[in-house]
């Protein structure tokens, strides 16, 4: 399996169709799953999810204050419909007026969200160690540059 973290997540068949024509590689359906399920938004609602089921209001602003960043609604929309073709996310529309439409995790994208809640407290717990590393990197770069430690900084900028 080759996996790749490449690009952002799909939104659907029409997207799908289109990266594979763009690049070959992207056929591997476990890359694409895998960046379904830890794209941007597609990591948060999985989270948000393993609480409780939302209507899409809710999960937008679950999401927003979790990120600290609005989901545009087409975003969450195109998120939440690629979940679900997956088997990640069940969609119940109720027929009721207005229209009530609550989502919630099948048992796969309850699977699916523990892994990724255990990836996303691993990054929140070693987060200053990341940083370190970082930081070692970036000198270590400076340091060994040909032209001096002031190039690598403005082009990190």
């Amino acid at each position: 399996m080759t996996v790749s973290m490449r690009g952002t997540a799909s939104t659907g068949k029409a997207a799908d169709a289109a990266r594979r024509a763009a690049d070959p590689v992207a056929v591997c359906p476990y890359r694409l799953v895998l960046e379904h399920v830890t794209s941007r938004w597609g990591v948060l609602a999985l989270i948000e999810l393993l609480e409780r089921p939302h209507r899409f209001s809710e999960l937008r602003r679950a999401i927003g204050k979790v990120s600290g960043r609005p989901v545009s609604e087409k975003m969450l929309t195109q998120t939440l419909q690629t979940l679900e073709r997956d088997g990640l996310v069940h969609r119940d529309a109720k027929p009721v007026i207005p229209p009530r439409v609550d989502y919630s995790l099948t048992d796969l994208g309850r699977e699916a969200a523990e892994q990724v809640r255990t990836l996303a407290r691993w990054t929140e717990h070693r987060m200053a160690d990341v940083e370190r590393a970082r930081r070692a990197y970036d000198e270590a770069r400076a340091a060994n540059s040909p032209r001096g430690p002031g190039l690598v900084n403005r082009v990190q900028r």
